[in-house]
């Protein structure tokens, strides 16, 4: 039995080793037991999104936790910023949620917060992870009278709902805007209308019927031409799509256009800056941001740092850099002065505020920052030495970087979890791009491909 714990908590088909019941257990009993102290029960907070085998995996949950001795408080169905709110205002010792955010119906996953609302250290995770494969969980159980009990928490979403309204400027208003949002049949399809009714605007919503497995089926996030259509057709001011566990978010402006992660972070970071919000003057994002990322930093006066692809990753040099806005383009962004980790509903509120602060419809925000074209190619390889000692595939990036001067850029990088190695250029026009991608995507395949 091999690592548990990927980037992003432990992952895989359900019902199936390593996400099945009996994990599920043993990962209760061993987040029970890890912050467990003298005089104290270990309390977790427990939330899901909608998908079919939530409730097993819940419930198996649950009854780790009793049998460690530990306190469940189960939310239910409430999005991943939701749960790691929930657990740091209720003061709990850690919050668990069962999501395999983006990913199809019959994938699931579990990730663990702290009780301060942060993902687990990798020291912590390992701790987890050794005391489930080492096997010497059920000799740590206590004496049946000194087992646990479960809550439910019926008032969970409505305490987050208040959260995310408080995330919204008092002065500002959105009565009358009309909003198109998409909740991917996933955990955000209850909370996301509500804070925005609440707060005035006029919600209209599609793709909020779970059903268990229709979760980011053809929707959300990852596909928003229903949104875009819609949006269109029903003259709404903006259009919101939401993943599966509502951390990431993807806006469509008035005429129908998507609009990327990297755009939503300039829009909001130019207003942090005009406000005198924008710590640090400083912007973390990933090495996958678009070039006009950072070309649009330099242009309104702050600076830009790049992290490694992960939002971990981002949340750790946003910390070490004192920086209060990060996030990558593919929607996940964290506001450090309102919330631990990336929130889809409140990075919408604060992408509102700033058109309504300025006036202007999205489509005109989302001019602040050009998209140079871009072309990924994935290929997949039978082995990962590094790119740097393989001098055909240096030789090609390197021919491509003189092609390009400061017209585009070239990064080459593997999948953390796939056997697979990502080509990815930008450059000045659309036929460049895709000319010189394939032809380092080729010297890859030639080299390193199956």
């Amino acid at each position: 039995m091999g690592k548990l714990f990927g980037t992003d908590g432990i992952r895989g088909e359900a019902n199936r080793y390593p996400m099945d019941a009996n994990m599920a257990f043993s990962v209760g009993q061993a987040v029970t037991h890890i912050f467990k102290s003298r005089d104290h029960r270990t309390s977790v907070v427990i939330g899901k999104d909608t998908r079919i085998s939530g409730y097993m995996l819940e419930s198996s949950l649950e009854a780790g936790i009793s049998s460690m001795g530990g306190i469940s408080y189960l939310v239910r169905v409430l999005p991943t910023p939701g749960i790691a709110f929930i657990t740091e205002s209720m003061r709990a010792d850690a919050g668990i949620v069962i999501s395999a955010s983006h990913n199809p119906y019959q994938d699931n996953g579990i990730k663990i917060f702290s009780g301060k609302g942060f993902k687990l250290s990798d020291e912590q995770e390992e701790t987890i992870e050794e005391l489930i494969l080492n096997g010497k969980l059920p000799k740590m159980v206590p004496p049946a009278k000194e087992m646990g009990r479960a809550y439910r928490m019926e008032d969970a979403p409505g305490r987050y709902t208040v959260f995310l309204k408080h995330s919204f400027p008092r002065e500002l208003f959105m009565e009358g805007m009309k909003i198109v949002l998409d909740t991917a049949n996933g955990a955000t399809y209850k909370v996301a209308p509500n804070a925005f009714f609440e707060l005035g605007a006029d919600v209209d919503v599609i793709h909020n019927q779970p059903n268990g497995l229709n979760i980011n089926d053809n929707c959300g996030s990852q596909y928003t031409e229903d949104l875009e259509k819609r949006v269109v057709e029903s003259g709404a001011a903006i259009g919101l799509a939401f993943d599966g566990d509502g951390d990431r978010l993807i806006a469509v402006d008035e005429r129908g256009n998507a609009i990327t992660g990297d755009q939503i972070l300039i829009i909001c970071s130019k207003m942090l800056k005009e406000q005198g919000k924008l710590k640090n003057d400083l912007l973390v994002s990933t090495i996958m941001s678009n070039l006009g990322l950072s070309v649009a930093c330099k242009k309104y006066g702050f600076k830009h740092h790049a992290s490694k692809v992960g939002d971990r990753y981002v949340l750790e040099d946003m910390q070490r850099l004192g920086s209060v806005i990060g996030g990558e383009d593919s929607g996940h962004m964290i506001f450090l002065d309102h919330h631990t980790t990336g929130d889809g509903i409140l990075t919408a509120m604060q992408l509102i505020a700033a058109m309504v602060r300025e006036g202007k419809p999205l489509s005109e925000l989302a001019t602040l920052m050009d998209v140079y074209p871009q072309k990924l190619i994935n290929v997949k390889v039978n082995r990962k030495p590094e790119i740097s000692i393989v001098p055909q595939v240096m030789e090609a990036i390197r021919q491509v970087e003189t092609e390009l001067g400061d017209q585009g850029r070239v990064l080459v990088r593997y999948s953390g979890t796939q056997n697979v190695c990502r080509v990815m250029v930008e450059g000045p026009s659309d036929d460049l791009t895709e000319k010189y991608c394939t032809q380092v995507a080729e010297a890859v395949k030639t080299n390193l491909g199956q």
